[in-house]
């Protein structure tokens, strides 16, 4: 087999980020020669996956799913599985069968360097990564093999509200079209009605909610006083679900906001950074308006919804959150961080091992020399630049990725046998 060819290969995707991608993608490997199938569960996959004839709908249940995913494997003769996150169930399922039958498993997630890069990875991401293993000095050691500068991001990436449209228009299909799929079950708690009304109303709240958090954030940076910040993330988010010590996000304020009265200084604030996709199912606001009265330091917490986090982090003195990767800006400024869950950024150089209540007495600056060497690997390695919702974002994220998935080697190993591509240098974006 030639370079970087698709002869011989059978990809197997499955469920996908909300819009074109995962099209794109598998039209760009059938260009290389190798053969696409495409597993739907729910209208939603169907609407966006425009190539029927590769197009195979699974109607049956969870507890059929096992075993019609090794008669597919068989079938079709696939050689590697490709999916976006590893955790929801049928994914799960589908990773454990394919690991035993010897497939090359392509995991796509959210940026570890969001919002400017995509996370593509073999075997598993967020707490199943084989960088939850690996040490700085491992990294470092890979690095030799490099001489080239780190990438820095551009001065603006606009592809939020394509997020939401594409989420709402998924969500919208499963609530209308999904006849076919009876058996269907969403992977989260909330119904499928529930989750496109809540689409809709973001985007229709987007206005509001701009101004709602351009006030706070004024508030905040004029106010005179110095602050901490605690970065949530969405509770349904599965990092959250499955690699923290927290079921519910009211768990974590409950721990922050007891933490922050008893070992902050008396004129120190808090300041809430909800996540940018928050949509309103829990109640975060009252939540935290209630634990700060209980805690007596009403008058120190503040809340902003969503937004970019840049502003806040300029004059934070500390941040903490359970395992965002909103924690990887905190990082790359030299600001001291407290995590909770399992994250590939949590390691001992750079992320506090004290208790809460200390760190909020006196937060310690990260190993900033050690962080650059990690974010460095990172970028030479499962960061590709690009994004999945808006059609410049994905433009420049094919043009990588395609490359990274037909090499034999995975991106970390890829990097130290010498094998990696050329990097894409981020340029500007006005």
């Amino acid at each position: 087999m030639s370079a970087l060819s698709g002869d011989n290969l059978v990809f197997l995707f499955l469920q996908g980020p909300h819009g074109p991608f995962f099209a794109k993608l598998g039209t760009m490997l059938c260009r290389a020669g190798a053969q696409v199938w495409r597993v739907g569960f729910n209208a939603g996959d169907a609407a966006f996956w425009p190539q029927k004839g590769q197009y195979i709908p699974f109607t049956g249940t969870i507890d059929n799913w096992r075993g019609a995913f090794r008669e597919l494997l068989s079938e079709k003769g696939v050689t590697d599985l490709v999916l976006y996150g590893d955790t929801r169930p049928i994914h799960a399922q589908a990773v454990e069968a394919a690991r035993t039958a010897g497939l090359r498993i392509h995991v796509f997630e959210e940026g570890y360097l969001r919002p400017y890069w995509v996370t593509y990875e073999r075997g598993g991401s967020n707490g199943n990564s084989r960088l939850m293993e690996m040490g700085v000095a491992d990294m470092r050691r890979a690095l030799e093999n490099s001489d080239m500068d780190s990438a820095l991001p551009p001065a603006s990436w606009g592809d939020m509200r394509q997020h939401i449209f594409y989420g709402a228009a998924y969500h919208g299909c499963v609530l209308f079209l999904n006849r076919r799929y009876r058996n269907f079950r969403p992977h989260r708690a909330l119904s499928v009605s529930q989750e496109f009304r809540l689409y809709i109303k973001r985007l229709l709240l987007m206005p509001a909610q701009a101004i709602d958090r351009r006030i706070a954030t004024r508030r905040i940076r004029n106010g005179g006083f110095p602050y901490h910040l605690a970065l949530l993330q969405l509770e349904h988010d599965a990092s959250f679900q499955m690699h923290s010590p927290f079921s519910t996000m009211t768990e974590f304020l409950e721990t922050v906001t007891e933490n922050f009265a008893k070992g902050a200084p008396r004129h120190h604030h808090l300041v809430v950074k909800a996540h940018p996709l928050e949509d309103g199912r829990i109640p975060i606001r009252s939540e935290l308006r209630r634990l700060a009265r209980q805690h007596n330091i009403a008058d120190r917490v503040h809340y902003v919804r969503g937004g970019k986090l840049a502003q806040l982090l300029d004059e934070a003195r500390s941040a903490v959150t359970v395992n965002s990767t909103a924690a990887q800006q905190v990082l790359w400024r030299g600001i001291p961080l407290k995590t909770f869950g399992e994250a590939v950024y949590a390691k001992p150089e750079f992320v506090s091992t004290k208790p809460l209540r200390d760190f909020f007495a006196a937060p310690e600056r990260p190993d900033r020399k050690a962080y650059a060497d990690y974010r460095r690997y990172l970028l030479e390695t499962s960061q590709v630049a690009g994004g999945f919702y808006s059609a410049r974002g994905r433009r420049q994220l094919l043009r990588q990725a395609v490359d990274m998935m037909l090499n034999d080697e995975d991106p970390y190993d890829a990097l130290v046998s010498g094998t990696a591509a050329p990097r894409q240098q981020l340029q500007a974006v006005t």
